[in-house]
């Protein structure tokens, strides 16, 4: 039988290629034209590995952020539902009225939608939360809007009620995403850019692989953090929660958080839960197990 200690992961920087690869996480800029699904089977295929899956749908004629989580990491998925960014084009189907700022700004805050007829969720009424929506510009009859929301806000609704609202009546035009917590556009990658790493990989030069697939923990950097023992992850590799025992430090975000993430003193990621017990105690479950990592 082998010793569940294997199944723990080298630190972050220490990872070979191989392993990258079976724990990453790739910041892709979507072009238009594919969908996010297509995208994410195009990229298993490139890195050679058994799955690949999105952080967060895109239409295909949206572009922009798309995480997209490798091997294992598709396991972490979950913790990819924070805020989303996006820049949209406005098409206002009348000249835009003088108060159209202002009229843009009351729909922040929560908002209610109903999915639209081809989504795969259940289409009844649901509140999500816009947290800032602002015009950038106008030209013509185009707004260009910034909107910083919920996860799971149809964009394409929110126009359309803009338009209602405005009195002109509105459609969305170009959209394209800009954040997908924690990811940004600051540092997205093309699929080019990936097949280039790729080849120079298989060629022996792993540096512009490492430049663009990052290694998982980096999608897991704004879930508060729990720190166990080696010992207490080869607990948790086995099926096993996380016992007061073996929590070495967490972050004070913890105690009151839906998902935590655990590490170990190296930084590699073990596991998601759920945390019921009281970190500082000297016995009894601190985290219950959602998705194991090792």
């Amino acid at each position: 039988m082998s010793d569940p200690g294997d199944r723990l992961r080298p630190p972050p920087g220490e990872r070979s290629v191989a392993e990258l690869l079976s724990f990453g996480v790739v910041n892709l800029d979507k072009p238009a034209g594919p969908s996010a699904h297509q995208v994410a089977a195009w990229v298993r295929d490139m890195a050679d590995v058994d799955r690949a899956a999105h952080a967060g749908t895109l239409d295909p004629k949206v572009t922009g952020c798309l995480p997209l989580l490798l091997g294992d990491a598709t396991r972490i998925a979950r913790a990819l539902l924070g805020p989303k960014e996006y820049v949209s084009v406005l098409e206002l189907h009348g000249p835009p009225p003088a108060d159209l700022a202002a009229v843009v700004s009351e729909f922040e805050g929560p908002i209610y939608q109903k999915p639209p007829k081809k989504s795969a969720v259940r289409r009844t009424l649901r509140v999500r939360e816009i947290y800032e929506l602002s015009v950038l510009e106008t030209r013509d009859r185009q707004a260009l809007l910034r909107i910083a929301c919920e996860s799971g806000t149809y964009v394409r609704k929110l126009c359309h009620h803009l338009g209602l609202a405005l009195g002109t009546g509105a459609h969305m035009g170009h959209l394209r995403r800009t954040r997908s917590t924690p990811f940004d556009d600051s540092d997205l990658v093309t699929l080019h850019d990936l097949s280039d790493a790729l080849a120079f990989a298989e060629e022996g030069d792993e540096e512009p692989l490492r430049e663009v697939v990052a290694p998982a923990e980096r999608a897991l950097s704004e879930i508060p953090a729990v720190t166990i023992a080696r010992s207490a992850a080869r607990n948790v590799a086995t099926g096993a929660p996380v016992y007061a025992p073996g929590v070495i430090d967490h972050d004070e975000e913890a105690v009151d958080a839906d998902l935590v993430a655990c590490y170990t003193p190296d930084g590699s990621a073990v596991c998601l839960g759920q945390m019921v017990g009281d970190p500082e105690a000297e016995s009894g479950i601190v985290v219950e197990l959602e998705r194991v990592l090792v």
